[in-house]
């Protein structure tokens, strides 16, 4: 992509967000009920494409539960509430009820409750209680916590390992241990398809994928919640991240002489239609929070908030109030009686490649798409 100059010492490419995009009918259409959203990595196989991000607002053990019950698979956050106190729901209500109108304080609240340390037996019994289901286990560790707490998820019987931060390398090098997490040695030597994010571009996800990961997350997540740009000044709009990150799994495809990376797109989509232009710009796979902390049964109760927001030395997230618009079950598969995009997300889906006429998700990535943004 042609670059542009910025300034006499610098030059950058455009880059496009969900809403500069937009999908083009196609000559072609079909009914919604013959199209398939069946997404499946290694050997587990899901009827949507939707992973709950590992949010503590979005997932409990409970949720995690439902969410694999309605085709999805929920994604535990591993150093979250849930694996750092017994009985967690009164710090949920707590956070559920700080007054809005002082978040510094919102802010050194999460802070203090978030520096209680992860508990290992936790760990172990929050698996439990979602594999005992019979549904997919998924959790998540940030890269600085993986060498530590691995073990420990393993051990608890975990179905799919992430590893998600703001931004993950191949290989993160941390300053309290001896030894960096060597990405590639790690997913090597487990015997679980691991999932690893965030990135943004080409060149990063060329890089994770040679690692064996089993699928990339694309973006920084927290969407909604996140203040990653305007901390750290870091961010690349979704739409083109999700484009390169594909053009790097298609290349990866030849380079590995048939490996597929499953590429997963991480945060920014608060609306049907962006999980739409997501699949349709080469994600194999959406990972959302914000939709789903609208659901009644969501642990935060109207709120949403992530990781970041209770960073002890930099924080980079926020309490959000997103409010309750219905079940889980509604919200993912309908019916919808809002005219916004915020419920039955993989029906929209469905009607969207139906629209276009195609009856995959594969298939669907083929679709046309036009700019809509005049710069």
């Amino acid at each position: 992509m042609t670059e542009i100059e910025i300034g006499r010492g610098k030059r950058g490419r455009v880059a496009y967000a969900f809403d500069d995009v937009a999908i083009a009918p196609s000559r072609r259409t079909r009914d919604p009920e013959s199209v398939s959203t069946v997404w499946q990595i290694d050997a587990y196989r899901f009827e949507t494409p939707l992973l709950a991000a590992p949010m503590d607002s979005v997932v409990s053990p409970e949720t995690a539960v439902e969410i694999g019950r309605l085709g999805g698979l929920a994604v535990l956050n591993l150093e979250g509430l849930w694996t750092r106190y017994a009985d967690p729901q009164s710090l949920f209500e707590e956070i559920a009820s700080m007054d809005a109108s002082d978040p510094t304080a919102v802010t050194r609240r999460l802070q203090a409750i978030y520096a209680e340390p992860i508990k290992p037996e936790l760990i172990a019994e929050r698996v439990a209680q979602v594999r005992s289901s019979g549904v997919v286990t998924a959790g998540a560790l940030s890269p600085q916590r993986t060498a530590q707490l691995a073990k420990h998820v393993i051990d608890a019987g975990i179905d799919v390992f992430v590893i998600r931060g703001t931004t993950v390398s191949a290989e993160h090098v941390g300053a309290d241990v001896a030894e960096p997490l060597n990405l590639k040695r790690f997913i090597y030597e487990l015997d679980v398809p691991v999932i690893v994010g965030g990135c943004a571009t080409y060149q990063a996800a060329l890089h994770l994928m040679r690692t064996g990961a089993a699928g990339v997350l694309v973006g920084f997540g927290g969407g909604a919640a996140h203040t990653t740009r305007d901390v750290l000044g870091v961010r690349v709009p979704m739409a083109s991240a999700i484009s390169d990150v594909a053009a790097a799994r298609r290349d990866y495809l030849d380079e590995s002489g048939g490996r597929y990376a499953h590429v997963i797109a991480d945060g920014g989509m608060g609306r049907s239609g962006d999980i739409a232009k997501a699949v349709a710009l080469g994600a194999d796979a959406v990972m959302v929070g914000s939709p789903l902390a609208r659901a009644t049964e969501a642990p935060g109760r109207g709120m949403h908030w992530g990781m970041e927001a209770g960073h002890a030395e930099l924080p980079r997230g926020e309490r959000v109030h997103m409010g309750t618009v219905g079940p889980l079950a509604q919200i993912i598969h309908g019916p919808s009686y809002v005219a916004d995009g915020t419920m039955n997300l993989i029906g929209a889906l469905r009607r969207a490649m139906a629209t276009t006429g195609y009856s995959d998700l594969k298939e669907f990535q083929r679709v046309e798409m036009v700019i809509t943004t005049t710069r």
